[in-house]
């Protein structure tokens, strides 16, 4: 049986509304966010030699971010390798690996969610690269879901940096997502970062869109 999307997106509107739920109809764009690492200037010495230059590939949604054509090696205590992990650019203070929870049953880490960044006691892990090797005591993460926002974005959504919101998705595997943290920057494009397991279990694709349903207090 054929189901149309557009009527079941609005039926759901309608009854979100009638429960007295805050919905905005405007859409906010999806970006996948695979496994992938965040490198230190001594960790690129250390894996690529010294001096080494990271090499931008193609430019990422948020301004000034880049996938590298780089790709590493990472091991956790299983001993089983994910290899040809993609590095992003620029640069960072301190390494970083993000993976999702399913790659994490792979390599036997125990990741907390965090927001990137927040790397203070959070699993150790491996990164192999041509040049050496890297064992992070701590830098392993399952990134949080989170919205990038501009400034105007964030008055425009009635939010600022830091809040958290429940999104809903229209698809067909309609979903609700709760905690999703809310960045609000000049330096920001609007779009929500999903992990894979996240996006496959709501059948979301890169530039599909999802909608606001409250704001959590």
């Amino acid at each position: 049986m054929d189901i149309n999307i557009s009527a079941v997106a609005e039926a759901v509107l309608r009854a979100l509304e009638s429960n007295g739920t805050m919905v905005t109809e405007d859409g906010i764009p999806v970006g996948i966010s695979n496994r992938h690492i965040h490198l230190s200037r001594e960790h690129v010495d250390i894996l690529f030699g010294e001096g080494y230059q990271l090499t931008p590939l193609k430019d990422l949604s948020q301004p000034g971010q880049f996938a590298c054509k780089e790709l590493l090696t990472i091991v956790g205590p299983s001993l089983k390798p994910i290899e040809k992990v993609r590095v992003l650019g620029p640069e960072r203070s301190e390494s970083q690996v993000e993976i999702s929870r399913t790659d994490s049953y792979a390599l036997k880490v125990k990741p907390p969610v965090r927001e990137s960044g927040k790397i203070q006691g959070s699993a150790p892990i491996t990164i192999i690269g041509p040049k050496g090797v890297v064992t992070l005591k701590e830098g392993c993460i399952i990134a949080n879901r989170h919205i990038h926002m501009s400034l105007e974005d964030g008055e425009k959504f009635g939010v600022k940096d830091g809040d958290y919101v429940t999104l809903d998705t229209i698809s067909e595997r309609r979903t609700r997502f709760y905690d999703v943290q809310v960045r609000v920057s000049d330096k920001f494009r609007l779009e929500l970062h999903l992990d894979t397991d996240d996006a496959n279990a709501a059948a979301l694709k890169n530039g599909d869109t999802v909608s606001i349903a409250e704001i959590q207090k």
